[in-house]
């Protein structure tokens, strides 16, 4: 039998700020989510919940804002759970692994250098900045992204 594969990559803008909370753990947590819009029909957008934990959801949180553009990857979570009333609910959500902010300063989005480049966070074994193989783009990435 074949094995299971479960990978999602977004790309969208953030609906509104990002909001963090903290476990009793200490562990953070952040929750936004992504419009996605469709290609083919203008019209239809489709809007996905997103969850960072630890340092990932603390850079998200610090970085992204309402209108930002940003590549997320991750996986598909569906959860059960009761309401406040006792019924039963679903959430479907993308927990995140990694994030790049899109777009260029000034646009709300990225850190990254001019017309739309990249600036990322990773969550593996504490999240570290990933720089594009493109030696055209700023090697000074490391001096301003403090992750």
């Amino acid at each position: 039998m074949a094995g299971s594969y479960n990978r999602v990559i977004l790309v969208g803008n953030l609906t509104r700020d990002p909001e963090i909370r903290y476990t009793q753990s200490g562990k953070a947590v952040t929750k936004f989510t992504l419009a996605i819009n469709n290609p083919r029909n203008k019209e239809e957008t489709t809007y996905v919940d997103i969850v960072a934990w630890d340092r990932l959801g603390e850079t998200c949180n610090t970085y992204l804002k309402k209108g930002s553009s940003a590549l997320v990857e991750g996986r598909l979570v569906i959860r059960s759970y009761d309401d406040k009333d006792g019924n039963k609910r679903k959430a479907t959500e993308v927990v995140i692994d990694n994030m790049q902010m899109l777009g260029a300063r000034g646009e709300g989005g990225g850190m990254g250098g001019g017309g739309g480049e990249y600036a990322g966070a990773r969550s593996s074994g504490g999240s570290s900045s990933s720089a594009p193989s493109n030696d055209t783009f700023g090697n000074d990435l490391d001096d301003e992204i403090p992750f």
